[in-house]
């Protein structure tokens, strides 16, 4: 029974396995009838991963098998290093039917960072409306709200009553395939509130749509940053999203689902950056990938060599007295761990917009009174190893005093350095680990090493 249980639970989610071994099966027998069966009830979502896991040689054999299966859908849920490859594979033919598909934002987030033959290519498969939208989006700066909108939306105008919105709505007229509001304007076509569809059903045909538009309207500039604007749809609930035009028109719209979207993107992009990864993939080849690695190896290189000539200063120190260098790692990893635990903290307020001006002081003070504390704590357990592992009190009290002074600095680096940062125009997530590791390391070595030198010889 819970063998059962744990198959359901496999299953009802995402690619499994059994999947793959399938698809494989049916790739290594050229059965393109079979890949069908398999894929065509899976989601956009569930193929594109499917496509991701599976190794180089594999997926090229899949897609010369799998003729015609590559949709707008699937190419626009792939990482985008991995979905340019699979596009200059596509034929010219294909690749047009895949972005004519798409809703403009998504022909957007496609070909944004194609070269420019297949960009045009994309554009000349997209109808004369479609192309203008994406054109406009294309021509915002690339984290901008006008980059990342749609322009398929639901205008009424603000004097309509409730019977003529849903006469609208029955007409011939072309609506989007998925939207939740009816955007209101005013006769020059500035935004002046949206009312839900579940509102607008539930009302009587002769209820003005002024009367039951939503509370938490608000619209976004077209240049504002595509981040803030995600943020706001998070804090205040919102569905929809307006975006207008320096005059104030309606110009298109951010989905709810395109700002969850773009924030989990984010959020992976600064636990990459903050491990100094970059933002590769596991389908990146190995160049790309030591590329990527390469400069923040460097970079840790260049601080551990900095670290290590604070050590050469107290070489006749540690000469004297074998046991500092065995208690070097602890008071380094010690910091280091403190540190990293503030910066994730303070990365993480600071994407939120939760780490202010108003309040930057107060979690400065506070991760400095958590690194008093906990270095205090731990200073006691140095100690005691100091007494019973070297027979030396003095020895335990030099290290003692050193980790609490390197958690307390810890705390404030990995605070202050990415507010610095932010506050410099610097990615904190891009920056930050490097400048922790090199002060904690540094304060560190210098902090132990130099009490060593003043109370043991």
């Amino acid at each position: 029974m819970v063998d059962d249980i744990d198959d359901i639970e496999e299953e009802a989610f995402g690619i499994t396995d059994r999947i793959i071994a399938e698809v494989l099966e049916a790739v290594a027998a050229q059965d393109a009838d079979r890949i069908d069966a398999i894929l065509d009830p899976l989601h956009a979502a569930d193929i594109a991963h499917l496509i991701e896991l599976i190794d180089a040689r594999d997926r090229r054999d899949l897609l010369a098998v799998w003729k015609g299966g590559m949709d707008g859908d699937i190419l626009s849920e792939l990482n985008e290093s991995l979905r340019e490859q699979i596009i200059e594979s596509l034929a010219p033919a294909e690749f047009a039917e895949a972005v004519r598909e798409l809703e403009t934002d998504d022909v957007v987030d496609l070909v944004e960072y194609l070269d420019d033959a297949q960009q045009e290519a994309a554009l000349d498969a997209l109808d004369a409306g479609d192309r203008v939208a994406v054109e406009q989006a294309l021509s915002y700066p690339e984290e901008s709200a006008g980059r990342h909108m749609q322009s398929e939306l639901v205008r009424a105008p603000e004097h309509w009553l409730v019977g003529d919105a849903i006469d609208y709505l029955r007409s011939d007229v072309v609506l989007p395939d998925q939207f939740y509001h009816i955007i209101l304007v005013d006769p020059r076509l500035k935004a002046v509130g949206y009312i839900t569809l579940g509102r607008l059903l539930s009302s009587h045909r002769s209820v003005p749509l002024l009367d039951i538009v939503e509370d938490t309207f608000r619209t976004f500039h077209v240049e504002q940053d595509v981040e803030e604007v995600a943020q706001a749809i998070n804090h205040y609930h919102m569905i929809t999203a307006p975006v207008v035009d320096d005059d104030g028109r309606i110009i298109g719209v951010i989905t709810i689902d395109d700002a969850m979207a773009f924030l989990e993107e984010e959020a992976e992009e600064d636990i990459l950056r903050l491990a100094g990864v970059g933002e590769g993939s596991l389908s990146d080849r190995v160049l790309e990938t030591t590329r990527q690695r390469f400069p923040w190896l460097a970079v840790n290189l260049a601080t551990a060599i900095f670290a290590s000539m604070v050590i050469s200063l107290f070489e006749g120190t540690i000469q004297s007295l074998v046991a500092l260098a065995v208690l070097m790692p602890i008071v380094a990893s010690m910091g280091g761990n403190a540190g990293t635990q503030s910066l994730t903290v303070a990365v993480r307020a600071i994407a939120t917009r939760d780490l202010t001006a108003a309040n930057v002081w107060r979690v400065i003070r506070r991760e400095a009174l958590v690194g008093l504390i906990n270095g205090a704590i731990f200073a006691v357990v140095m100690g005691l190893v100091g007494i019973f592992w070297f027979g030396s009190p003095m020895l335990g009290a030099v290290i003692g005093v050193a980790m609490v002074i390197n958690m307390v600095v810890a705390g404030l680096a990995g605070t202050m350095v990415p507010v610095m940062l932010e506050r410099a125009g610097v990615d904190p997530a891009l920056a930050s680990g490097a400048f922790v590791t090199t002060v904690t390391d540094v304060v560190g070595f210098f902090a132990f090493l130099g009490l060593a030198a003043l109370w043991l010889l």
